[in-house]
């Protein structure tokens, strides 16, 4: 059998459970063999990150050393950006030839695919699924796998939807917590907590 590979990107601006709640439940459905953790640098349509990538990468190493099937992976961080999700895909099929990849994203994600660079010829020339989890506030209109029949006739045929559980937060939610002043605890991993308030990222006090 080829190794099943999930792909899981994000800023990780702070990583959290969320993050590896999705990333467990995608190891579990999709019968993966491992899944990548695949931080972004300055992704193309952000002009820089809240916290600089050392910090980044030191959280989810954090989050992720006792999984062995959850893996780190600076293929966007050691090359020069802008960095798009084709070339991303790419760069890991050309390391894993055999190798079928998963694209583990969220509803709304999916609902931009139209939007990226060069979609099309993302589907038609990668051996690539997507796996979407449904995500709070992103249900109306319905979330449908073959919304982008028209657009991107190639995904309707590699797409699927996981039953991951809806957790109803994110990096964005967490620091505005931080910066009001709130705990995020239960939010993250009490050892991510404490690099937080160790570090003073987000300008805020983690409690």
């Amino acid at each position: 059998m080829p190794p099943r590979i999930g792909i899981l990107g994000g800023t990780f601006d702070p990583p959290h459970h969320a993050h590896l709640i999705l990333a467990q439940h995608a190891l579990e459905e999709l019968r993966l063999d491992r899944v990548l953790f695949v931080p972004a640098g300055v992704p193309p349509h952000k002009t820089t990150t809240r916290t600089p990538i050392e910090h980044r990468l030191m959280m989810i190493q954090m989050c992720i050393e006792d999984a062995p099937q959850f893996e780190l992976s600076r293929v966007e961080i050691d090359r020069p950006g802008p960095h798009y999700t084709i070339d991303t895909v790419r760069i890991i099929q050309d390391k894993n030839p055999d190798a079928e990849l998963f694209f583990i994203m969220g509803g709304d994600v999916f609902q931009d695919l139209p939007k990226w660079d060069r979609p099309q010829e993302m589907f038609q020339t990668c051996k690539l699924a997507v796996a979407v989890m449904r995500r709070p506030g992103f249900g109306n209109p319905e979330l449908r796998l073959d919304m982008h029949r028209d657009t991107i006739p190639e995904v309707e045929q590699n797409a699927l939807l996981l039953s991951s559980p809806l957790v109803e937060f994110s990096s964005t939610d967490i620091v505005d917590r931080l910066m009001k002043g709130r705990s995020i605890r239960y939010m993250v991993p009490d050892y991510i907590l404490h690099y937080i308030s160790a570090h003073d990222l987000y300008k805020g006090n983690a409690r």
